[in-house]
């Protein structure tokens, strides 16, 4: 029944994500977890409870994975593609699972030997919430990073997602930890001393009535009495309290004026191509690429854009090659018209290709170049090549040969530095937060997401919202097959493209310099956290000593 519980609580959390996006369940989902993982005594349990939790939050906001399959198209066989598809999803679900069941075992244990009595209760949570903000600082660093609890709120609750405006989004994470630990603290006291209240006021009624039949009739009424008033005075008061506290800076950040400068203004364009993965990689696929973000290049440019943004590998040649670009419409294109272009493809690396995004400057050559930091492991790179590449060459049919960019670089362009994030990159808050230090001033993100369902660009839109109001900038989003977006430095998405779907869009955005604390000092929370749960342990042994 508790594994039941605790699992359902999870599956609540992953339904504040897309397509459900049920966000108001994250700041109440974590809480039966919370208290579940104090009460029991055996550690192994407290690690398979948060397991279970974790199985059913990354389960359920992780199902997209399994849009990988059909692979016919790649040569796989039918059976094949569902077990490889099955594969990702689960390895990836109980990648982050066994992140909570680490931290479950973590808090149990710290808890158990030095927060049990009521006094540490504040100290309890300083701890889970400092456990949870460094665990997840840790998983960010590796390659499967997606599921931060920051990402339940995006992108709905636009205001508390400028709390990450002072140390990202684990600023986020924090504010619901701490709502979902107040809950479950406020719940296990309200537990304790309602029993003992009502033990206390049953013994009272039976001084003032010697009937049965009355103790019959108030034994049961003053316990759901008392029960509820405790309930409401403990489990609510303080949550809820905190809840509007971390709304209201959120809100006072979100009225921010953005007043946008005619100065700064950039009229940029938007192509979706559209090609399905199946023929994106064939010469029917390169014909209707060169066909489509020609015309669209053509029709943005007569309406008078300054530049216009292809998807990630929208043409997929080497264009660092000369010869390669110079006998495509599209390049072709860009000479008559005179219109800055920027242009997902391939670069060179010494012997190995680059996903990049090249600016082609209106003279035809190339101005700047970013190349995606974080590939998709086994779709674009093989983790532990060395030990592992002959291996996979052998069973995947997947061309998984890519390096990534260098983590210093800057994409200088005709209008002033950018902020490029190709596809996986948008998951990174770090990668943006670093090109806005050296002075990028809006954000272009190219994403690929043809070979996932809806669920999955609703989400990687949703990381945009995200990266856009960390940085305080305008984002400028082109996809494949959807959802392109334009979206503002408060979040709010000014347009949105259909699934699926070939369009052009132009509008305009502006250039800005503003610097928020994440910006300027990156994540400061996270080391204050661990400096605060240093000092309350010191404190507590210094009390115990004495």
């Amino acid at each position: 029944m508790i594994l039941f519980i605790t699992f359902i609580s999870g599956i609540f959390m992953g339904m504040t994500t897309a397509p459900v996006n049920a966000w108001f369940l994250g700041w109440v989902a974590l809480a039966p977890l919370w208290v579940l993982v104090i009460q029991q005594e055996k550690y192994l349990d407290k690690f398979l409870l948060g397991l279970v939790w974790g199985i059913g939050y990354h389960g359920v906001a992780l199902f997209w994975i399994t849009g990988i399959h059909p692979m016919t198209w790649l040569g796989v066989p039918w059976l094949a593609s569902v077990a490889i598809a099955l594969f990702c999803w689960i390895f990836i679900t109980l990648w982050g699972a066994i992140l909570v069941a680490i931290w479950a075992y973590l808090f149990g244990v710290v808890t158990t030997k030095y927060f049990s009595g009521k006094i540490f209760s504040f100290a309890r949570v300083l701890l889970g919430i400092t456990l949870w903000c460094c665990l997840e600082k840790i998983w960010s660093l590796g390659s499967l990073w997606w599921t931060s609890l920051s990402l339940t709120q995006s992108n709905y609750n636009l205001v508390i997602l400028h709390l990450s405006q002072l140390s990202g989004p684990i600023t986020v994470t924090a504010a619901i930890i701490t709502v979902n630990a107040l809950i479950g603290e406020a719940f296990i006291q309200a537990k304790s001393q309602g029993n003992s209240e009502n033990f206390q006021s049953i013994k009272f009624w039976k001084k003032q009535n010697n009937s049965d039949k009355l103790n019959l009739f108030f034994k049961p009424s003053l316990f759901i009495i008392n029960y509820s008033l405790l309930i409401i005075h403990y489990s609510f008061f303080l949550p809820i309290a905190t809840f509007l506290f971390f709304h209201i800076v959120g809100f006072s950040l979100y009225n921010i004026p953005l007043n946008p400068d005619s100065t700064t203004a950039l009229k940029v364009g938007i192509i979706q191509g559209n090609i399905p993965n199946e023929i994106k990689l064939n010469s029917t696929g390169w014909y209707r690429a060169l066909e489509g973000y020609t015309t669209g290049y053509n029709k943005l440019a007569d309406q008078g854009v300054d530049a216009v943004l292809t998807p990630e590998t929208a043409l997929p040649f080497l264009w660092t090659n000369q010869n390669n670009r110079r006998f495509l419409s599209f390049y072709q294109a860009i000479l008559d018209k005179k219109v800055v272009a920027w242009v997902g493809g391939y670069g060179k690396q010494d012997n190995n290709l680059t996903n990049s995004l090249f600016t082609i400057d209106n003279t035809g050559e190339i101005f700047s170049r970013y190349d995606k930091i974080k590939l998709v492991p086994l779709g674009e790179f093989i983790p532990f090549n060395e030990v592992l590449g002959k291996l996979i060459d052998r069973l995947s049919p997947l061309d998984a040969h890519l390096v990534p960019g260098e983590t210093d670089q800057i994409f200088d362009t005709p209008f002033g530095k950018a902020i490029v994030g190709i596809c996986y990159d948008s998951a990174f808050s770090e990668v943006f937060q670093r090109q806005t230090v050296a002075g990028g001033e809006f954000i272009l993100t190219a994403a690929n997401n043809a070979h996932y369902s809806p669920t999955m660009p609703a989400q990687h839109h949703a990381q945009d919202v995200m990266r856009a109001i960390e940085t305080d900038r305008w984002a400028v989003r082109a996809t494949n097959t959807g959802y392109s977006g334009i979206v503002d430095p408060h979040g709010r998405t000014i347009w949105l493209s259909g699934i699926n779907t070939y369009e052009t869009y132009s509008t305009t955005i502006y250039r800005r310099n503003t610097q928020t604390l994440y910006v300027k000092w990156g994540d400061w929370l996270t080391p204050t956290l661990v400096m605060g749960g240093i000092l309350i342990k010191i404190i507590i042994w210094s009390k115990t000593k004495h």
